[in-house]
């Protein structure tokens, strides 16, 4: 086990029922071993990325902090998305839900099973604006800020949807 490390989470869902979805996900991410949620942000709807015809997505990022090692992490993110009957038959195909492991404390791990930070992240509305909700001045682990990114990532296709989730909801 490793010291406490802020851990950022993307969730997105664009099947049966996706607001639902990503609300049990902070409810289930709220409840990993050796964890505490400290915060999410405003959710939005989103333009699929991906085949075409594809529902719209609800999106939010979390924000962690955890005592687990960034693979036990994927595989607890991992455990979540089965428990929500998570298919990975198309690439950025429709699903129920999606747990990407964008950033570890200001690690960069590249590894089979794992890359942080997220390698599309930097591309995607539907990832920095949450993350801004809970992080503006957020400095990523190759220098760069998240203020840049957002000036070269225009908000087309993304509606927020509701505020952010009150830090006294989180669970110690």
């Amino acid at each position: 086990m490793t010291a406490t490390v802020t851990a950022y989470i993307g969730l997105g869902s664009n099947l049966e029922d996706p607001q639902q979805q990503v609300e049990q996900a902070f409810r289930e991410l709220a409840a990993l071993p050796d964890s505490r949620l400290s915060g999410g942000s405003r959710r939005y709807r989103s333009d699929p990325v991906g085949p075409a015809g594809q529902p719209d997505y609800i999106n939010a990022v979390a924000r962690l902090e955890t005592r687990l090692e960034a693979h036990d992490l994927l595989d607890q993110l991992q455990a979540i998305e089965n428990a929500h009957q998570r298919r990975r038959a198309v690439r950025w195909g429709p699903r129920t839900l999606d747990l990407d492991l964008l950033l570890y404390g200001n690690e960069t791990i590249h590894s089979e099973r794992l890359i942080v930070p997220h390698p599309y992240m930097a591309e995607r509305n539907f990832v920095l604006y949450p993350l801004a909700d809970l992080t503006a001045d957020l400095t990523l682990p190759n220098g760069q800020s998240l203020r840049s990114l957002l000036a070269h990532c225009p908000q087309t296709g993304l509606t927020v949807l509701e505020t952010p989730l009150n830090n006294n909801q989180s669970r110690e």
